[in-house]
């Protein structure tokens, strides 16, 4: 059968850490192909894209993945939740909040392993809600608050890629845009 399992997985070292450092945003449709290391759901390369749009990030943000499997209806997918903060309102942030609204961009998450995957491959994800903050005491938040949302029938793909520099090359030589 094809979902019997081939292997199993001893306990790990506790080397690995929480987090996520940075999210690159690919425009939905911008994709226009996919190849995968042979035998594995590692993506090597992505085809169509000419631009990663990157937003650093430091604090409490997080990249998290529930699958939702149902006996009675036979189906399962994952859901894919990214929660990120930017501090700091500005024209040019208001401007990317309301387009993050409107679109359904396909998010390169980084881990602060160093990994990255590849969320809303298929669907894209969407802004489900986005909290733009003023505060009340001075040490509050001025800035924005964005959770995303996708769903997709796998887990966000692993890239093939350890550096950004690796990353753009995995993309077809994207070029990376941070400011």
């Amino acid at each position: 059968m094809s979902c019997d399992l081939a292997n199993g997985r001893l306990e790990v070292c506790k080397t690995a850490v929480g987090g996520i450092d940075a999210i690159y945003f690919v425009n939905f449709g911008d994709i226009t192909g996919i190849t995968y290391v042979t035998g594995e759901d590692t993506i090597d390369a992505v085809a169509g894209v000419t631009n990663l749009y990157k937003f650093e990030l430091k604090g409490t943000n997080s990249f998290d993945q529930v699958i939702n499997s149902s006996r009675e209806n036979g189906t399962t997918f994952a859901e894919q939740t990214l929660t990120f903060t930017l501090k700091n309102q500005d024209i040019a942030t208001h401007k990317i909040a309301k387009l993050l609204a409107y679109g359904r961009p396909h998010v390169v998450v980084k881990s602060r392993n160093g990994n990255f995957f590849l969320a809303g491959l298929e669907h894209g994800m969407e802004v489900t809600t986005s909290n733009v903050s003023n505060g009340t005491a001075m040490g509050d938040l001025n800035g924005y608050t964005f959770t995303m949302v996708g769903q997709e029938k796998l887990l966000a793909n692993f890239i093939d890629a350890t550096t950004e520099t690796a990353l753009a090359t995995a993309f077809g030589s994207a070029t990376i845009v941070s400011a």
